[in-house]
């Protein structure tokens, strides 16, 4: 067996996707090429490129086999180190983390602008994320504020977390949104319910909330579209 099998100079020179990032971009190459920059080696059967295609090729899930990973999910692939595994944990975070970049003073015109807001953030929960969008006058963003984890009922979202989030920040108005991790997002009847409940709760304090945003597997349920609110 050929021992550079698994070093990045088992790849002709031309083809290493470091080496094309530097010449071409890194809007020029694949996705498989990108995470080979990041893992830089394979394993003694396979090099890295090889490596990387097999990992966003399992299940045919491409790139979120890396946003919703796990380390143990991770080390399950030969030539995955923890090291590695860390590393694509840390690509992962950040990329969630980059995605929520810039939020404030972003106008709220319609319910796809906060889904597309919220989407890529918490598309890939593995739990269930209650959070508020706090608008402005101008339905500007003031602030995304989390409120709780976990099944989404009323003894947990409670009004009073929600409401105080907005008097404390001066909201003028909110929006509500969670996450289903099954990746479906039509409500559930304690969806309906809380929604009526803090709708009600924001009519006697003068902070009207605008819509309940469900965010799915890049799919989204607006209780505003729908007549609900």
């Amino acid at each position: 067996m050929d021992n550079n099998n698994y070093t990045i100079k088992s790849i002709p020179a031309e083809d290493r996707p470091q080496e094309k990032l530097l010449k071409y971009g890194a809007n020029n190459l694949s996705n498989s090429e990108l995470l080979a920059v990041i893992l830089r080696t394979g394993n003694k059967e396979e090099n890295v490129l090889k490596l990387s295609q097999r990992i966003l090729s399992e299940d045919n899930k491409g790139l979120k086999n890396i946003a919703e990973g796990t380390i143990q999910k991770f080390k399950s692939f030969k030539g995955i180190s923890n090291a590695k595994a860390a590393q694509l944990m840390a690509l992962s975070e950040l990329s969630k983390r980059i995605s929520t970049l810039k939020i404030e003073r972003i106008k709220i015109s319609s319910p796809s602008d906060a889904a597309v807001v919220m989407m890529e953030e918490m598309r890939y929960y593995k739990k269930e994320y209650f959070k508020i969008i706090l608008l402005d006058t101008k339905n500007n963003i003031k602030k995304i504020s989390e409120i709780s984890i976990g099944s989404l009922n009323s003894s947990i979202v409670h009004p009073r977390e929600v409401f105080s989030e907005a008097v404390i920040n001066s909201a003028s108005s909110i929006i509500l949104v969670h996450n289903h991790p099954s990746g479906e997002s039509e409500p559930s009847h304690e969806d309906i319910v809380l929604t009526n409940r803090l709708d009600e709760c924001g009519k006697i304090l003068g902070i009207k909330v605008l819509d309940h945003i469900i965010i799915g597997d890049g799919v989204f349920y607006s209780f505003k579209e729908e007549g609900l609110i």
